[in-house]
């Protein structure tokens, strides 16, 4: 198992070839890369050429750290056949990247449009036809976190559709800020992915279900909105403990490929300070499982 760093909240204070080092400093061996506007930005084609793909590589190994994968967000499952066109081809890149790179893993969203299920389900499969065979020539394995807003949002659910790929090349991401969006059922959620659980992302957040579904408020009442945080742990109502039992349980703390990544977006007046904080309550947790 490996601890990783998602190192967004550095983002504004350093340019893309002095994250690895931030990372080091904060004492992680291992980096998930998210969307970055030199790299792969949000839904947009791949902006890194071949020199910087080899310059990031060179930038971790002086740093001594791994950048063991890759988080790109494409419109994978969008229902609008141009758009979901556009993701392919931004997927492609993405994968040939991640391939120079000597990375396996590559994490990422389901995407789609909730109001438009059934053609968002069939964009995805669509499109992971398309690219699984890329995936298998260079030996990627890709994994999917059922994002708040995301076409399918509840856990169990996007167990369903990625089962449905019949694929060992496809596996599941949790990610513990959205689990009362998920349907707060760790245990369940789990159990059912197994050795597809590939990688847990952690960081905190409130629940939108209590106080009568007053924890947070929204304008205007009734909007289509999905509210949630990127909080350190112990700021907001996620149970850790029980959590890290689960993963226990599933075996996911004692599988080698297995992959932690801190994952908080709230902090960045704090980056370094809170990343320590994260690294070393995940080993706690890990321990007291």
């Amino acid at each position: 198992m490996k601890i990783a760093l998602d190192p967004t909240p550095f983002y504004y204070d350093y340019k893309l070839l002095e994250l690895p080092q931030a990372v080091a400093d904060a004492g992680y061996r291992y980096m998930q890369l998210a969307p970055h506007d030199d790299f792969l930005p949000f839904y947009t084609h791949p902006k890194a050429d071949d020199e910087l793909v080899h310059d990031l590589a060179k930038a971790c190994k002086n740093a001594g750290v791994e950048l063991v994968s890759l988080l790109p967000v494409y419109r994978t499952s969008w229902p609008d056949e141009r758009e979901r066109q556009w993701a392919v081809r931004n997927w492609k890149r993405a994968i040939e990247i991640a391939a120079i790179l000597g990375i396996h893993t590559i994490n990422s969203e389901f995407s789609g449009i909730p109001e438009r299920y059934e053609e968002s389900e069939a964009g995805f499969y669509s499109t992971m036809e398309e690219i699984l065979p890329l995936l298998e020539r260079e030996g990627i394995v890709i994994n999917f976190d059922p994002h708040p807003y995301d076409f399918v949002e509840n856990g169990m659910d996007a167990h369903r559709v990625l089962r449905g790929l019949n694929s060992d090349l496809v596996g599941s991401v949790y990610v513990s800020s959205h689990t009362f969006h998920y349907g707060n059922a760790v245990h369940e959620i789990t159990q059912a992915e197994s050795t597809k659980l590939r990688s847990v992302y952690i960081s905190d957040a409130y629940d939108h279900n209590r106080s009568h579904g007053l924890r947070y408020i929204s304008n205007p009442p009734g909007t289509n909105a999905r509210v949630h945080q990127h909080l350190k742990v112990g700021d907001g109502d996620v149970d850790f403990k029980d959590l890290f039992q689960a993963l226990k349980t599933n075996g996911f703390l004692d599988r080698e490929d297995s992959l932690i990544v801190s994952n908080v977006f709230a902090e960045d007046e704090t980056a370094h300070d809170t990343s320590v904080y994260q690294r070393q309550t995940i080993e706690q947790l890990i321990k007291e499982a």
